[in-house]
């Protein structure tokens, strides 16, 4: 599973979507034992996170969207992903 950024303890990850349960474009969070999907509007689909690293998560899901849609493109085609600025 591809990882896009890390931050703050959490884990950005996406990967190839053939036939997923998702059905969107999503991305995967992990803060310690905690998992958690998000689309890419910054919605909680599935899983959860402690409220600040959920806050942290959507937060920064708005302010990368090109950047995570470029990358659902690349990696449903197979392709090259590309690293994601962190929150600073």
């Amino acid at each position: 599973m591809p990882t896009l950024s890390i931050f703050l303890g959490i884990i950005i990850t996406m990967y190839q979507e053939q036939g997923g349960r998702h059905h969107k474009p999503h991305v995967h969070a992990k803060y310690a034992e905690h998992e958690a999907v998000y689309d890419l509007d910054g919605n909680l689909i599935e899983g959860n996170l402690p409220r600040k690293q959920s806050k942290l998560v959507e937060a920064w899901i708005l302010l990368r969207a090109d950047d995570l849609k470029t990358n659902w493109e690349l990696i449903q085609n197979g392709k090259a992903h590309y690293k994601i600025e962190p929150l600073n």
